[in-house]
């Protein structure tokens, strides 16, 4: 199978091209904006009409859509996030109208629930700010091409950790301060008090890899996560213990305005177990993986 990766330079995307290029007979083409990538291509700025010339040329028979911005003004956010799937699913629309169209969305789209509670894909999406806002866009126009035909799926993707995770996630972030601490130094972070699902980046992978080959008609949106709600606090304590860390961690403020926000998510992921996927890799390695892997220098981009 040929495969075309957007935003493959990126956190999930080098990890999604990792595990499909091993896959027998498969042919990946990895599309970004740095000069690592195969293909240059920035979605934020691409015409249907460009994009589709693009897309005639390789004839991939899947494209996997990783392109993203978590952080960055509305303009990027917004065209990345929410124009960018729109541009995307209407070139593939145009030019090659048979290729099935692989996703990424976020657990953002989702916005605060319950305590204790699991979301499934039918629960409301509420996002709480501009990023889960764009990416709720995206996902919308890519699950409209999908109830007009069009071979498409959303995996909407919760926490994702695992080796290379960047600084603009938690436990990216903590790593980083741990290792600038040194062994027994002071790491000083917001509230540590949130639930967050978390997902091994290398799950999403087979989780990518399960989707393309599945025959028949798939779901709009699939949840990609570990099925269950764990502390960000004990996330960091087994996060220190990976790193040998004997310093100590202390909470000071509110933390950021989305754990703020949304204090609990967990996600259902029968859907996912419906189509063979299970998340198999406990958060402990993820960290502990994430840790032995400060120096992989892959950007961002989900």
């Amino acid at each position: 199978m040929d495969v075309l990766v957007l935003g493959a330079t990126g956190f999930l995307g080098g990890h999604i091209t990792d595990h499909l290029r091993a896959l027998p007979g498969a042919r990946v083409v990895r599309a970004g904006r740095t000069a690592t990538a195969d293909v240059a291509l920035d979605l934020a700025e691409a015409t249907p009409a460009a994009l589709a010339a693009l897309l005639a040329e390789l004839r991939p028979a899947a494209v996997v859509n990783c392109a993203g911005a978590v952080t960055g003004d509305g303009l990027r956010q917004t065209g990345l996030n929410a124009r960018g799937p729109a541009v995307l699913a209407a070139a593939l629309r145009t030019a090659l109208p048979a290729s099935r169209l692989v996703h990424l969305g976020s657990a953002a789209e989702y916005g605060a629930c319950p305590h204790g509670t699991s979301l499934d894909e039918q629960a409301p999406a509420c996002p709480g700010g501009l990023y889960g806002a764009t990416k709720l866009a995206g996902t919308l126009a890519v699950t409209e091409a999908a109830a007009a035909g069009q071979d498409a799926v959303v995996l909407r993707v919760f926490n994702p950790v695992g080796p290379g995770a960047p600084a603009a996630s938690l436990p990216g972030r903590l790593a980083a301060e741990i290792r600038r601490a040194g062994p027994d130094g002071t790491v000083t972070v917001g509230d540590l008090s949130a639930h967050r699902d978390f997902v091994d980046a290398r799950d999403v992978a087979r989780a990518v890899s399960a989707v393309l080959t599945a025959t028949g008609p798939l779901p709009p949106v699939v949840n990609i996560a570990g099925g269950a709600a764990r502390p960000v606090r004990d996330a960091a304590r087994a996060l220190a213990e990976a790193a040998g860390f004997r310093g100590r961690i202390e909470e000071h403020g509110a933390g950021s305005e989305r754990s703020a926000a949304v204090s609990w998510q967990q996600a259902d992921i029968t859907t996912a177990r419906g189509l063979g996927w299970e998340p198999l890799i406990p958060l402990a390695d993820s960290l502990a993986d994430l840790w032995h892997s400060l120096k992989d220098t892959r950007e961002p981009t989900f």
